[in-house]
Parts: C-alpha cells; sequence; structure tokens
C-alpha cells in the first residue's frame, strides 16, 4: 500500500513536472507568436498610413502612431523636433468649375493662392506662344514638353503677366518637375489625364479657376525618442528610421527596422534592462540622416561618452541572410552570437551619424530588395522580423552585461 502511494506520488510529481514543462512551452511559444504579429501589424500600420516622407503629413501620423505604441508599453516619449532646408508641397490643387484637382508643386515653386481664368496656352508655352494670347492677371496652362524646360515655360508666363502656370505632363500620370531656382509665379503640374482634358476646355470655354500652391522651402523632421519614466542617460541607443522616400510605403525601408526597435522596447519593458535604454524612432533618414545627425549634435559630449553603443537597424524583413556590421568592441560581441561581422560598410545608415561621434555601433541590415525605394515596397517577412529581434535581444544583454567597451 505504502509503495502504491509513493509510486502514485512519484507519478503525479512527473505529471506536474511535465504539466508544468508543458504550459512554459506554450506561453513561451504563444508570446513569441503574439510578438511576430504585433511586428508586422506594426509594419502594415505604417504602410497603410503610405509614403512617409520626412516634413510631410503621412511621417507625422506615423510618428503619432509609435508615440502611441510606445506609450501602451509603458514609456515615456519625447519629440524631438528639427528643421533643414528640403522642398515640400504640403498638398497642392487646383479649383476649376467647382471642382478640386490634385496638382503638384513644381519643386522650388514660390507658395501661393491665385485665382484667374484659366487660359490654354498653344503649342509648348515659348515665348512666341504667349503673344497668341492673353494671359495677363489670368492662369496659364500649357503642355509640357517641346525641348523646353519647365523654368523656360514659367518665365515666360511671367513675363507675359500670368499669375499663375500649370503645366500638363505629357506621360502618363503627373510629374514633380524641378527647378534649379524659385519660380517668380506659383507653378505647379497636373497628370495627363486630368489636365489634357482641362486644356481642351480652357480653348474653348471660360474656366475660373483658383490655384493653390502650398510649398514649403523647409522640412520639420521629428525624432520619436521612448524611454522610461527618469531615464536621462541610457547606455545603449536603440534605433532605426521611420521615414520612407516619396511614392514609396516603404515596408522593408524602412518599416520593418522601426517594428524591430519598438518590438525590443516591448519585450524589454518589464526587466531591469529597459532602465539602461533609450529606444529612437529616426526621422529625415532618406534626405542625409538629418535625423540622427540632429540627435547627437544636440546630445552632450558627456551623454556620448557614457554611451556603450548605438544599435540601428534597417531594411530588416526581406533576405534570409541578417548581416552585422560592427565598431568598436561591437564586432567581437555580434560575431559571438550571430557569426561574422563585416568591417565594410554595408550602407549608409543613422548608425554612422553615431560612429561620427566615436560611440561604437551595430548596424543591422538585410540587404536590398527588388522593391528598393519604389511603391512595390509593401510586404516583409515576418519570420525575418521575429529572428532579427532574438538575435538583437541576445546581443543587447550581453552589451548590458559587460564593462564599457570602449
Amino acid at each position: 500500500m505504502f509503495y502504491w502511494l509513493h509510486r502514485t506520488r512519484r507519478v503525479v510529481r512527473a505529471w506536474h513536472t511535465w504539466l508544468g514543462g508543458a504550459i512554459a512551452l506554450c506561453l513561451i511559444t504563444t508570446h513569441a507568436l503574439v510578438a511576430a504579429d504585433l511586428l508586422y501589424a506594426d509594419v502594415q500600420a505604417l504602410v497603410k498610413i503610405g509614403a512617409r516622407a520626412a516634413g510631410s503629413s503621412r511621417a507625422e501620423q506615423a510618428s503619432e502612431y509609435l508615440i502611441t505604441e510606445y506609450r501602451k508599453a509603458g514609456y515615456q516619449v519625447e519629440i524631438q523636433t528639427f528643421t533643414y532646408p528640403k522642398f515640400a508641397d504640403a498638398g497642392s490643387s487646383l479649383i476649376a468649375d467647382g471642382k478640386t484637382i490634385g496638382a503638384w508643386a513644381l519643386v522650388r515653386s514660390v507658395a501661393g493662392n491665385v485665382t484667374g481664368q484659366l487660359v490654354a496656352v498653344p503649342n509648348f508655352g515659348r515665348a512666341e506662344d504667349f503673344k497668341a494670347v492673353n494671359v495677363r492677371n489670368r492662369i496659364a496652362i500649357v503642355q509640357r514638353g517641346g525641348n523646353l524646360q519647365f523654368a523656360e515655360k514659367i518665365e515666360n508666363a511671367a513675363a507675359a503677366g500670368a499669375r499663375g502656370i500649370l503645366i500638363v505632363n505629357n506621360q502618363p500620370g503627373n510629374t514633380r518637375g524641378m527647378l534649379l531656382k524659385a519660380s517668380a509665379i506659383p507653378a505647379a503640374s497636373l497628370s495627363q489625364e486630368v489636365g489634357t482634358s482641362l486644356l481642351q476646355q480652357a480653348q474653348g470655354t471660360s474656366i475660373l479657376a483658383t490655384l493653390r500652391v502650398k510649398a514649403q522651402p523647409n522640412a520639420i523632421g521629428r525624432n520619436v525618442i521612448a524611454h522610461l519614466p527618469d531615464i536621462k542617460q541610457p547606455q545603449l541607443i536603440i534605433g532605426g528610421h521611420y521615414d520612407s522616400v516619396e511614392y514609396s510605403p516603404g515596408a522593408n525601408d524602412n518599416a520593418s527596422g522601426t517594428a524591430v526597435v519598438l518590438g525590443l522596447a516591448r519585450s524589454l519593458s518589464k526587466s531591469p534592462q529597459a532602465r539602461q535604454i533609450w529606444f529612437v524612432s529616426f526621422d529625415g533618414e532618406e534626405d542625409g540622416l538629418k535625423g540622427s545627425e540632429a540627435f547627437v549634435d544636440r546630445a552632450t559630449s558627456q551623454f556620448l561618452a557614457r554611451l556603450k553603443a548605438m544599435l540601428n537597424f534597417d531594411m530588416v524583413g526581406i533576405n534570409d541572410r541578417l548581416l552585422l556590421e560592427g565598431s568598436g568592441a561591437m564586432s567581437a560581441i555580434a560575431s559571438s552570437i550571430n557569426g561574422p561581422v563585416s568591417s565594410n560598410q554595408l550602407g549608409g545608415s543613422d548608425h554612422l551619424s553615431f560612429k561620427a561621434k566615436n560611440v561604437p555601433t551595430l548596424f543591422f541590415f538585410r540587404g536590398k530588395d527588388p522593391n528598393y525605394h519604389s511603391p512595390g515596397d509593401t510586404l516583409v517577412e515576418p519570420r525575418l522580423l521575429r529572428e532579427t529581434q532574438a538575435t538583437a535581444l541576445k546581443i543587447t544583454s550581453t552589451i548590458l552585461n559587460q564593462a564599457s567597451p570602449r
């Protein structure tokens, strides 16, 4: 009887041990799956916003999304704004016959709202073409092409007294014309599909129109900085840029890196390590590392000297192989965990701003993909996001547990 009870207790204990392990494994697996889902959900949310060119309303919308998510994870969030020269169209338009039509401000066009009769200029807008019609105090509309630069058409229109000018693209879609200097009058382009019809109407019908060119000579960038309350001096910066190039929703470049940084913040939020880290989503990377440059330029030399490292994540959602590039002691740490580390520059990204200030850096990168900087950059592989985060967690722990690597 005692033997039977003793044996029964051993069986029960074994069952409890197995059950506890199974539950723990289930919880770990579930957590990993949930984390993976959140990573991909972040990418999808940013892609849904659209092209996040720095200084645009969509970039600001993306920053608001990140602010909300970091706060949900328990972090205090700061917005670091910075300004730099960059032409931006804040939503130019043409109102004709009571209908609002999307128009694109030519780069370096002056801003302005002008109202007047729409006048179709024959041919392509040479000086003699403007003599054939009266555009004084009116808005000229002319076709692109004829071996004339955008600037020549605009100069001819201004010389003839036009208040503004519209240039109709001679190919499907619209085009963002580039001027070498500021225009004398508001200038915008129309797509071939819309503009050709309007050009034809203006030849035989009096059309009252208002051209609104919302041109901005400077961009206002927004770095999103997240950390636990009262953490003034981190030992580690973990970052990646959230802006994309114009016309690209930037799934891989760089919603992927942005999602991994946010995922790391969520994973570490309840750990002691979180009190040693600042998580930074940089803006303006695509315009020349503007956000990270602003960050390091405003940081004190003491703040930067106390950093053990900066980890940067850029384009980590496509291509199986995770590439790492390290400076200082970061190469040895990374190679011990993930294998050989590149000593050559894999690409220009935000870690270079920190490297220039002698902060050890580690760059996480998977290389370019066929949709790089294109409207087709809409998808990433969730598995690769998860694998990047798992590797980064190991490296982060190693960095924070060792003495200063400098």
